[in-house]
């Protein structure tokens, strides 16, 4: 994220007590900080068995400003132990203006946060830092030791780089390299590449990819002048997903490119995208960070307030981070995204709502690319006729929930009924191939996001319109549909709305857990 333009106030070194008046649209089981300011998440990491997630923090007030390091960790991603501040910016330091975004990798058995670092006099440029575990044998990673000069001063000369930050770690070919977020003077968006295998001893190693290339613009568009808090994770198949937030400004939205890292000229790596797009198509969702692991990549993004300010100073808080999700990509290179499944650890003993099993219809094939669930197998004409619930399907609904729906026609879930009747709704259109959210009665009023995000217009996202899962923590709203796209959302409810599942249109299969504190993993 962009640095704020004033020098920190020095604040104590452990989170913020809780609000004294909780707030009904607090997420619980996500990550975020007691009290005050979160925003991007940084360095997920994983350590003797721990996760590790850092984020940007202002211990002093819900507002982006004197940015430090929050920290907590959970030993399966849904029991999560906050930890005392990681990284403080230093008095007369190189982030002296605040510890801005980075990663933390192992450094030879060292766990070390490379992170951007603004000192007083800065003029938007970061330099990059480092701070290393103090005892590394601490298996909560209490205690952190920064170093006491930048790595790299500043951008590369000859570039006219006017935005500088975000620095991600990486291995590729059995080398360090890392990518660090960038725009130039004529508005054109980049990523740069350094060499970094001694992390004391940085390379520039080029330009990685940058606006002009005709991929890149077709699949992102050309408004962002800087592509922010850049991340990049391999996949099974041996592509590479390029993940960037495009600023233009102010935060605009999240988008990835699909390709395959390449010998460029010198041998350094180039990165050669075939497709791309949107990473989240809601208004709410920016600087995702992402944790490689070996058989999978994880991915967490910072969801923003979409409120009046008045409001968010009364609430004592500000932002919270999403669920972790999985990030792959399908065969054609598009954008593949499910949550976690540790994410099962927080569903109740048994669901409040299913109706009916899912299964194929009597004498219907199965979809296409269709398999059973383990331990389940799809029915044939030879089966009995599925007890189909009739519909509507209406239930109420708890605070807290993990609901899917699977459709087979046109099907629309309300989940949320204003006073004057209106409702909040996702619609399933399988024929049209679109999953559409409408939430016009629950416009945006102020808060974080794009210019011109206000108001509720409705979000049609392309997708197969099958399958939808939707995961609801107080105000975060994050949307999966099928495994293609996700929608992250806030949306405030009123003391008169009322929180009730209906499901109208086709026969549906419909589960719905409550999510509650996790007594089990």
């Amino acid at each position: 994220m962009s640095p704020a333009a004033s020098p920190p106030d020095p604040a104590a070194s452990s989170p913020a007590p809780a609000a004294s008046s909780p707030d009904p649209a607090a997420p619980r089981f996500r990550v975020r900080p007691p009290a005050n300011w979160i925003n991007d998440p940084n360095g997920p990491f994983r350590w003797r068995g721990r996760h590790h997630l850092f984020y940007q923090h202002n211990p002093d007030a819900p507002r982006h400003a004197n940015v430090h390091w929050g920290h907590a960790s959970s030993p399966d991603l849904v029991h999560w132990e906050h930890h005392p501040i990681a990284l403080t910016p230093t008095p007369g330091g190189p982030d002296e203006a605040g510890c801005w975004s980075g990663c933390v990798v192992d450094d030879d058995g060292v766990p070390t946060a490379v992170y951007t670092g603004v000192d007083r006099h800065h003029t938007g440029l970061g330099t990059i830092c480092l701070a290393r575990a103090a005892d590394p044998d601490d298996d909560a990673l209490t205690d952190w030791k920064p170093l006491p000069t930048p790595v790299v001063t500043g951008p590369p000369p000859g570039l006219d780089v006017v935005m500088f930050r975000d620095p991600f770690v990486f291995r590729c070919a059995g080398r360090r390299w890392a990518l660090v977020g960038a725009g130039h003077a004529d508005g054109t968006p980049s990523v740069l590449l350094y060499d970094c295998e001694d992390l004391t001893d940085w390379r520039f190693a080029g330009v990685l990819v940058d606006g002009a290339d005709p991929v890149a613009t077709a699949a992102l568009g050309d408004k962002a002048t800087g592509w922010e808090c850049p991340q990049l994770y391999a996949t099974a198949g041996g592509d590479w997903v390029l993940v960037v937030s495009l600023w233009d400004g102010d935060p605009r939205a999240t988008a990835y490119l699909t390709g395959r890292l390449r010998p460029g000229d010198g041998g350094d790596p180039r990165f050669e995208p075939r497709t791309g797009g949107r990473l989240d198509h809601g208004r709410d969702f920016y600087a995702p960070a992402v944790l490689q692991e070996a058989d999978r990549a994880l991915m967490w993004g910072w969801s923003w307030e979409a409120r009046a300010r008045r409001e968010v100073e009364r609430a004592g808080w500000a932002g919270v981070l999403t669920a972790p999700r999985v990030v792959d990509v399908h065969a054609d290179g598009a954008l593949r995204v499910v949550p976690a499944p540790e994410l099962d650890l927080l569903r109740a003993a048994e669901p409040f709502v299913t109706a009916p099993d899912r299964g194929t219809l009597p004498g219907q094939a199965p979809l296409p690319g269709e398999v059973p669930l383990p331990g389940q197998a799809l029915l044939s004409a030879q089966d009995p006729p599925l007890d189909r619930a009739p519909l509507p399907v209406r239930c109420p609904l708890p605070e807290a929930y993990d609901l899917t729906v699977t459709a087979r026609g046109l099907t629309t879930v309300s989940l949320l009924r204003s006073a004057s009747g209106a409702e909040l709704t996702v619609r399933l259109d399988p024929d049209a191939g679109t999953v559409t959210l409408d939430r016009g009665g629950w416009p945006r009023a102020g808060g974080w996001g794009p210019a011109g995000a206000e108001g509720a217009a409705p979000i049609v996202v392309r997708a197969p319109g099958r399958e939808v899962r939707v995961l609801v923590d107080g105000s975060l709203v994050e949307l999966f549909a099928d495994d293609r796209a996700t929608v992250t959302e806030r949306v405030y409810r009123r003391p008169d709305d009322v929180p009730e599942l209906v499901v109208t249109g086709s026969p549906a299969a419909v589960t719905g857990w409550e999510q509650v504190p996790p007594t089990r993993g």
